[in-house]
């Protein structure tokens, strides 16, 4: 699936919810299924700056496609980064670096974050964009 595919699925997800509590929820949920990130790459390299939690994301290349992998010590925070790695992991370097975010705002997260959680998804956001610029400069 291309990445606007993902985003256009995520959001009918999250519109089917009508507060976001049950958004929260489903948010959590989501985090709950995040593959486990191996301990090897839980170091200061694949830290988030900007969080309030600890967030790791570590991303490396297979074949023409970026793979991401993550994990947080905070339950909602797993669930957020675990949205973006379904958005942007298994793409390529170049489609990453295109594509837009606006599925952040069409399912109203940033707004219904506090401010460090919005910095936080910001920083997320950044560092997937910054392994995608690295990796498509090696291509």
């Amino acid at each position: 699936m291309k990445i606007k595919e993902i985003q256009d699925e995520i959001v009918a997800e999250f519109s089917m919810f009508d507060d976001w509590m049950d958004r929260y929820e489903y948010i959590i949920e989501l985090g709950k299924g995040l593959p486990i990130l191996e301990e090897q790459y839980k170091t200061e390299d694949n830290i988030i700056k900007g969080c309030q939690s600890k967030v790791w994301v570590h991303g490396e290349q297979k074949g023409d496609k970026i793979v991401f992998t993550a994990d947080s010590d905070a339950i909602l925070t797993k669930g957020i980064i675990a949205i973006l790695i379904r958005a942007f992991s298994n793409q390529k370097a170049s489609d990453i670096l295109d594509a837009n975010t606006d599925f952040i705002d069409e399912i109203g997260l940033k707004e219904h974050l506090s401010p460090t959680r919005a910095n936080g998804l910001v920083s997320m956001i950044k560092q997937i964009k910054m392994y995608a610029l690295a990796f498509n400069d090696k291509n």
